[in-house]
């Protein structure tokens, strides 16, 4: 390769610069036909490399001479020397952590959730879903409808939004409309302190606040009837001791024996509430580690009449067996008192509770008025047959229901109750009807419970009650026997 003749030759390092522009342009072609490029040729291919590089180039100094591109050139090599030391020490660096990302994890065992990449943000999604089948054997005075039906299909949303505010919201889509269960906020300040304001359970009672997919037998029993179900209010709870001592205290709208309190206050009255419950040697190894015992307490005024201000009472078979006389209207002081226990050892596991629930009333037909003192209670006993431990939040089979000659079956539970409800005396004839309500109820009850795994369960389960009162003529009401069935899925 020759130089063109316009560049002298006592420009070496121009020479040079040039030829390996040249080259680094592409002008191989140049160079196969023996012909060098001219300075002006050169100077359009180093405006490629200015704009490639991010070098303004001068405007007209494309023909300025050999002083300018030699100016232009040293920028150049300025640039790429600039460019290859910026390369080296990116290279020198270490790669950047890739950024948190939030985890969601969806397991058997743990349902589906969502964590923000801090832990802070957390979203957890739950269900209960049960299927019945329930069967009335002799009811030919009362007759009751065989069926099958949904008893609960709530799915669940719980979770926190930082260290201090949690919350849940459980809808209800079993039956003919679809409703709200529980929806609260917590305020956890610490776990001896959080204020949850919502719709809860009221503190009241033992089987009422424990699960609905983790009770003994298919139904409760009737300490139930007399204990608030949920009530919308605001409650300060808490774990004291190491979570031995657990309390709540709350302020309530107010919700009739076994019901929920309607949407809205209808009376403008208010019900105080509150638990106390001992566990005092819960995390120990000896025989009372599982011992648990407490008592709630309720009071306040109800005023009127209808589902949101009285109750009526039910069997196991959720048969209503007592209800006042239209005309009587809620009037003054209510109050309801309940100690209670339970007791898991092993496979074995103990709960029993009594309750009591008075209400003054008033019949508007004729004028007659009363404190009326209901009470019931019940005890009930479960027993793991596969030797899993019994507990207050059901059972978890060691060796899950599996198909095929290594599977195992699952875990299998024997459950017995029997319970009393007892209506005061004062109220026949005033307030209800001797022919229509019983003043007495009794009831047992065995059942069979197969878990399949810690979230499928089969039930099975006999019940029958007897009754004193509320029969034809003011006789004995006919005795209720029936035989429910149940598959649950859980998570």
């Amino acid at each position: 390769m020759r130089l063109s003749p316009s560049i002298p030759a006592g420009a070496p390092r121009l020479r040079r610069s040039l030829l390996a522009l040249s080259l680094a342009l592409g002008s191989a072609a140049a160079v196969a036909q023996d012909t060098a490029p001219t300075p002006e040729q050169i100077a359009e291919r180093l405006r490629i490399v200015e704009r490639r590089l991010g070098i303004a180039p001068v405007e007209g100094a494309a023909s300025d001479g050999l002083a300018e591109l030699d100016r232009r050139l040293r920028a150049v090599e300025q640039g790429l020397d600039e460019r290859d030391r910026q390369q080296a020490v990116a290279a020198s660096q270490p790669a950047p952590a890739p950024r948190p990302q939030p985890e969601v994890t969806l397991a058997a065992d743990k349902g589906a959730s969502i964590r923000s990449a801090d832990g802070k943000v957390q979203l957890k999604l739950g269900a209960l879903v049960q299927a019945d089948h329930r069967v009335f054997i002799d009811d030919d005075e009362r007759p009751q409808n065989d069926t099958f039906l949904w008893r609960r299909i709530r799915p669940t949303l719980e979770g926190s939004w930082g260290d201090l505010v949690g919350f849940r919201i459980t809808p209800e889509f079993a039956g003919d409309s679809a409703s709200i269960v529980d929806a609260y906020v917590d305020l956890r300040f610490s776990p001896a302190a959080t204020v949850r304001a919502g719709k809860v359970k009221g503190p009241v009672g033992l089987e009422r606040l424990q699960g609905g997919g983790a009770i003994a037998l298919v139904e409760r029993g009737f300490p139930t009837e007399l204990a608030p179900n949920r009530d919308l209010g605001v409650q300060l709870q808490g774990a004291l001791a190491n979570a031995r001592v657990n309390y709540v205290v709350g302020v309530y709208n107010g919700a009739p024996d076994g019901r929920d309190s309607p949407t809205s206050n209808p009376d403008g009255e208010f019900e105080f509430a509150g638990r106390l419950f001992f566990e005092p040697w819960k995390g120990s190894d000896g025989a009372l580690s599982g011992l648990g015992f407490g008592i709630g307490a309720s009071t306040g005024d109800k005023q009127g009449a209808g589902n949101s201000f009285l109750p009526r009472y039910r069997t196991q078979g959720q048969a209503t067996f007592f209800s006042y006389l239209g005309t009587v209207v809620a009037d003054g002081e209510h109050t309801r008192w309940s100690p209670h226990a339970y007791w898991y050892a092993g496979p074995v596991g103990l709960l029993g509770e009594y309750i009591r629930s008075k209400q003054e009333v008033v019949d508007t037909a004729t004028a007659a008025r009363a404190s009326l003192d209901h009470s019931a209670w019940s005890l009930s006993g479960r027993w793991v047959v596969t030797g899993e431990k019994a507990s207050h939040r059901g059972v978890k089979p060691h060796r899950p229901f599996a198909p095929g000659a290594d599977g195992g079956w699952g875990a299998f539970e024997l459950v017995a109750r029997y319970g009393e409800l007892d209506v005061d005396d004062a109220a026949f004839p005033l307030f209800a009807s001797p022919s229509a309500s019983a003043s007495e109820a009794s009831a047992w009850a065995l059942g069979l419970n197969w878990y399949l795994t810690g979230h499928l369960k089969l039930a099975a389960s006999y019940g029958h009650t007897s009754f004193t009162g509320g029969g034809p003529g003011g006789g004995d009401r006919q005795d209720e026997k029936t035989f429910f069935t149940r598959a649950q899925f859980a998570f």
